[in-house]
């Protein structure tokens, strides 16, 4: 199969970017509202619509849900080009349609997206509330678990920069997948089987264009989470953590490759090729491993109490909502050897000196405004031309 021009064939073009809200999504649920599948089954905190969309006919039941935190979009995106797949002619949706049913919360926290915040606007984690059902939102996705009854559970989410895959190379994990425990032991049965052999399939197709660039993300279990608790009432569920790809800040590449994983994994399941044990498959996954910032400054030199000495410093981006729109603001992040961490960004400056408008030394979360030498300056944690 072609992914490329798949994915191009499906595309939605009103998503880009970071900052999607409800009013990005609306217009589209709307437009697939054709057999009345498009329903609001209830309100945030502060009162907006959550939506439920549901397609297909088929026996294997499929519940996929989004933006359970506000600030991570990238499968919203990816969900909305799979649904575009859905909503055309090809074979493949005639196919996907008469065999499986999906039901998609495509955004979770409508609070969180607009204010781009993991939380709601109780402040409420919704991926640690799974027990206590304490925020609307929790109890509108746990009772379309219950009525839906799903033979398999898509928990999409984003992860940051931070995070690369622990390998020999050096590369940013930019999807990451997980077959949550469901229990302390962290025991494999044949629910969490399931799950992990839709995983295998998902990263196998994966490799083919992102080679080590795959994660396996910590399973630790804690049955606060939503994935967690899925798993232990039995149900096969998947997380899918979107992350960074080289220069893809926006995210637009990443989100390609998570439209490829949840196609190949349908197929999988449609064919009924996750009957092989493939566990120890996918325990050769690398974990993800907290190991990038945005930028690092290497070999700086300081005038530190009166002493010029050579280090390093790293950089973050902020990723900060002012005048409703999203701005990526850089920040200083750490100082010192740095050993072990890598940039997204690298520059050796030779033992130039740092200079800034304030002590000049890099201060902790201190707007990223400096100059190396007497002849390059910095704004925003970029060289200005």
């Amino acid at each position: 199969m072609n992914y490329e021009e798949l994915y191009r064939q499906n595309f939605e073009t009103n998503l880009k970017g970071r900052y999607i809200t409800l009013n990005d999504i609306e217009p589209l649920l709307l437009q697939f509202n054709y057999d009345n599948n498009v329903q609001i089954i209830g309100k945030s905190v502060l009162g907006k619509p959550i939506y439920k969309y549901e397609i297909g006919t088929g026996k294997t039941r499929v519940l996929l849900w989004s933006q359970m935190h506000g600030n991570e979009s990238t499968t919203t995106k990816a969900l909305f080009d799979f649904l575009n797949l859905l909503n055309g002619n090809s074979d493949l949706a005639k196919t996907l349609l008469s065999d499986f049913t999906f039901c998609c919360l495509p955004m979770v926290n409508p609070d969180g997206a607009l204010l781009y915040t993991r939380e709601n606007a109780n402040n409420i984690d919704l991926n640690r509330d799974a027990q206590d059902l304490s925020q609307p939102e929790s109890k509108l996705l746990r009772s379309t678990f219950d009525n839906f009854k799903p033979d398999f559970c898509y928990n999409l989410h984003d992860q940051r920069t931070i995070y690369g895959v622990e390998t020999d190379s050096v590369k940013p994990a930019t999807v990451s997948f997980l077959a949550p425990a469901f229990n302390d032991n962290r025991d494999i049965n044949k629910v969490r089987t399931k799950a992990i052999q839709v995983i295998v399939s998902m990263n196998k197709i994966l490799q083919e264009f992102i080679p080590n660039q795959v994660g396996r993300f910590d399973d630790t279990f804690n049955i606060n989470c939503v994935g967690d608790t899925f798993q232990y009432f039995n149900v096969p569920t998947i997380l899918i953590e979107a992350g960074h790809f080289q220069g893809d800040y926006d995210r637009e590449v990443t989100r390609k490759f998570v439209f490829i994983a949840l196609v190949e994994g349908f197929i999988k399941i449609n064919e009924n090729d996750i009957v092989s044990n493939k566990i120890e498959d996918y325990m050769k996954i690398p974990h993800n491993k907290i190991c990038f910032y945005d930028f690092i400054y290497k070999n700086i030199k300081i005038n530190y109490d009166n002493n010029k000495i050579i280090t390093n410093f790293a950089l973050q981006f902020k990723e900060e909502i002012i005048d409703d729109k999203l701005i990526f603001n850089v920040y200083t992040a750490d100082l010192g050897d740095l050993k072990g961490f890598f940039g997204h960004f690298e520059l050796d400056v030779e033992e130039d000196l740092y200079q800034d408008s304030h002590i000049n030394v890099p201060k902790l979360e201190q707007k990223a405004d400096f100059s190396i030498g007497n002849s390059i300056k910095f704004v925003n944690g970029l060289i200005k031309n």
